[in-house]
């Protein structure tokens, strides 16, 4: 009997299939444990809302990271940004809006007038008129010109009797729909996971063992 065999376990270049997928499992449950530690910063700063923001940035490239690390090569992790969007706006604005959809007060309005109209920028604070003519004290805000609401406009908002999650929109909060763009995300993620793995277990067995951004 020689002694030079491979491994029991392991292919003939000594590259296990069971330790690549205990990589792959375990890359595949970090993107998870990324989405929930975002969910839970984004619940514990409801105040701050650029907190989870920066978390969930962070975990999202530490995930591409990871896939890169896994596969030898990056293309993945590129594809990864895609459902990583899904990923860090479900978990960032799920638990602000239960908090609305929970505990929220409803309202109809009509917008009064703009702060960004004397300044000509596109940051806007609008003073809305909820019913009987009574003036409310929050103020909605919205950034950018597209779909911005204009003076003369009705619709309903929701507000924290706490005054601790910003008013929105009524027709825009939708706790449900984040989480599951959440879920959607991160069945992108474990496909893409999934394919690092196979294809850095393939790498491996033909010792790239370099990483290089673009290579199959």
């Amino acid at each position: 009997m020689t002694g030079g065999g491979a491994g029991v376990g392991q292919g003939a270049d000594g590259v296990s299939p069971w330790r690549s997928a205990r990589r792959t499992a375990w890359v595949a449950l970090c993107g998870w444990a990324a989405a929930l530690a975002t969910a839970c910063v984004s619940y514990l700063a409801l105040r701050w809302v650029a907190v989870p923001i920066v978390v969930g940035l962070l975990l999202c490239l530490g995930f591409a990271g990871l896939l890169i690390w896994l596969h030898r090569a990056g293309w993945t992790a590129l594809l990864s940004l895609a459902p990583g969007l899904f990923v860090l706006v479900g978990a960032v604005q799920y638990a602000p809006e239960l908090a609305l959809e929970v505990r929220g007060v409803r309202e109809s309005v009509v917008v009064v007038a703009d702060g960004a109209a004397a300044t000509g920028g596109d940051n806007h604070r609008y003073t809305l008129r909820g019913e009987g003519g009574r003036e409310l004290e929050e103020r909605l805000t919205y950034n950018g010109d597209a779909w911005a609401p204009e003076v003369g406009d009705r619709f309903d908002v929701i507000s924290d009797p706490q005054g601790v999650v910003p008013m929105e929109r009524a027709d825009e909060v939708d706790a449900s729909g984040r989480l599951g763009g959440a879920v959607a995300g991160l069945a992108g993620w474990t496909l893409l996971a999934a394919l690092a793995g196979w294809r850095g277990h393939v790498r491996r067995r033909k010792g790239k063992r370099e990483s290089v951004l673009l290579s199959l």
